[in-house]
């Protein structure tokens, strides 16, 4: 075994890959070659470390030291200067906030300092494609511990125990589902991991395939022993090539070290595991809809009860939890139900991931004890929002959640605290809006999605949310009346009693949330025929300020369509009648004389 004076470490999660991460982890291996310091210096790919916002990311240890946004031309300069001359390269090394000085311990960073790392705990630091760094980080010691020393009951006990509960957004106890299944008789039982993440600008349960998959292998395999099942499913969209192949690669390598598969380290348990690859229709997040994808029929929700856990794939008792779900599993057996149990609140024990995005600062991949405030995560962790603008509203829980306003953030994160405020927990989507945007066009855009992604299958949702999108494009055209807003409140609380499944009940809410903490911007829409975030286009108007105006021409000979007029060095005009309000013009003026009202 090489023992190496230097590690580097390349993020490999699909963030940083997407800005030539794969490249730059070649070139950097190619380059220590070429300077033959290969056997002292290993390069390794890991998954997301969460700093998306500074990719790619290249980390050296045993310094410590932070790369960011490092490009593939960076390379020579960076491997001559730290390991030639053994000299930092500065201008590539991040630079933390003044107070922080030269921080080189990630957890001391502003960004890390009040995040605890359970699911995540493997993701930026081990190589996902290397089975012998996960077993060097514990990995397996809880599944030898499972099938050696403790009973299928005694595993669902520490499961109920610490409170977990289901991290895809329903938040029910892990441990009751799982005792459920246990308590079925029958010849076969299954275990299926929902890996079909669907929402807009969410990554987590991704981020985990990519940069810890044997976590969840081994989660599901301990799963399978605790209620008695053989067979497992990941269900993972195709719309996620590298977590496909990472999981590929793990579950090969996992075969071959006996560790899933028949007779698992001589105990006589036997559980395999292969994947299930979605066509990324959102509506196969719902478990009953996703039982049908893979049985090969359309994705389509079915009535409950019957449960999953009683009734479910093949008419088989079927436990199906997310990814981050199973990735808490193997920390629980190894460190105790009660260890579990003292981080987070009472009520939802634990962390939860979250995928930080918006108009924040730090866009980024985060894991927070439940109880941390909106205010904390957003202003703390996220460093706040860009470009002196003003904070708005936070939206959780994907598509299917609500818009919590300023006034709201002291609030714990919490699944009972955000349900309350007219949102969810969802799967750990967290949106930061800030003045520029309108709620109105908010509520709209999910609408839209959701409309999109309905299966049709039952009325409320296949119609109700066409209806909501259509009064929701009233409203923003200026042309809804003050009486249409009641409507669209009764219509959208009709959808959420009736409709089949989660994805029809909870489609409301990014209507029903903005109605009732921004309900002032719907009556300016629909009173003023006035967008105040100067959004929607139909209620703005693009105009030239005469003392700005230097009748350059410039507008003129970019506008396209003809609606600028005026003459070199006079006062040129827009004709509201024929602009297009695309808003070239005012992105392209030097004298900022076109101004949106």
């Amino acid at each position: 075994m090489e023992v190496y004076r230097s590690q580097v470490l390349v993020c490999g999660g699909t963030g940083c890959v997407s800005p030539e991460s794969a490249d730059l982890y070649r070139n950097l291996k190619s380059e220590i070659r070429k300077h033959k310091l290969n056997h002292e210096i290993e390069v390794l790919r890991t998954g997301c470390l969460g700093l998306c916002e500074l990719g790619p990311v290249v980390i050296v240890y045993p310094e410590g030291v932070l790369y960011n946004k490092v490009k593939i031309e960076d390379v020579a300069e960076l491997v001559e200067s730290h390991f030639i001359h053994n000299k930092v390269l500065e201008r590539l090394e991040y630079k933390a906030a003044e107070d922080e000085g030269k921080v080189r311990n990630l957890n001391k960073l502003d960004f890390f300092k009040k995040q605890l790392r359970i699911a995540l705990r493997n993701c930026g630091i081990i190589d996902p494609e290397n089975i012998d760094e996960y077993i060097a980080c514990d990995g397996y010691k809880a599944l030898e511990q499972v099938l050696t020393a403790m009973s299928p009951l005694k595993v669902i006990e520490n499961v109920k125990k610490s409170g977990l509960r289901g991290r895809g957004g329903g938040g029910f106890p892990t441990g009751t589902k799982w005792q459920t299944a246990s308590q079925q008789v029958s010849d076969e039982k299954y275990i299926i991991c929902n890996a079909d993440e669907g929402d807009p600008g969410a990554f987590m349960d991704r981020s985990v395939l990519e940069g810890d998959p044997h976590s969840v292998l081994e989660a599901m395999t301990i799963c399978g022993y605790a209620v008695g099942a053989s067979k497992g499913f990941i269900y993972v969209r195709a719309e996620y090539p590298l977590a496909v192949e990472r999981l590929e690669v793990a579950i090969n390598q996992s075969r071959e070290y006996g560790l899933i598969g028949e007779n698992i380290l001589g105990t006589g348990f036997n559980f395999d595991i292969e994947l299930r690859l979605g066509a990324g229709a959102f509506v196969c997040g719902e478990e009953t809809a996703l039982m049908q994808s893979i049985e090969g029929r359309r994705g389509m929700p079915m009535p409950k009860p019957p449960f999953p856990a009683v009734n479910g794939l093949w008419g088989k008792p079927t436990i199906i939890n997310n990814v981050e779900t199973f990735a808490n599993i193997v920390p629980i057996i190894l460190n105790g139900a009660d260890w579990f149990r003292r981080i987070g609140t009472e009520k939802s024990p634990g962390t939860k991931v979250f995928a930080l995005g918006g108009k924040i600062t730090n866009t980024g991949l985060i894991e927070i004890p439940m109880g941390t405030t909106l205010r904390e995560t957003i202003f703390e962790i996220g460093g706040g929002i860009p470009n002196a603008k003003n904070f708005k509203a936070v939206q959780t829980g994907g598509p299917s959640g609500g818009c919590i306003p300023e006034k709201e953030l002291d609030n714990p994160i919490e699944y009972d605290s955000l349900v309350a405020l007219g949102s969810m927990m969802g799967s750990g989507g967290m949106i930061v809006l800030d003045e520029d945007n309108c709620m109105v066009d908010v509520a709209r855009f999910f609408l839209d999605f959701t409309k999109d992604e309905s299966c049709g299958k039952c009325t409320p949702c296949r119609i109700g949310t066409k209806r909501l999108l259509e009064m929701l494009e009233d409203i923003t055209k200026g042309t809804a009346e003050m009486e249409d807003l009641d409507k669209l409140e009764h219509l959208a609380l009709g959808i959420k009693k009736v409709a089949l499944c989660g994805l029809g009940q909870t489609a409301p809410n990014p209507v029903l949330s903005t109605l009732n903490h921004f309900r002032d911007e719907y009556i300016s829409h629909v009173n003023d025929k006035k967008c105040p975030a100067k959004v929607c286009r139909s209620l703005i108007q693009y105009v030239i300020l005469e003392d700005k105006c230097k009748g350059c021409g410039l507008c003129t000979r970019n506008c396209n369509i003809g609606a600028i007029s005026g003459k070199l060095q006079e006062t040129h005009r827009i004709d509201p009648d024929v602009c297009l309000k695309c808003g070239m013009c005012m992105n392209i003026c030097r004298f900022k004389a076109i101004v949106k009202i």
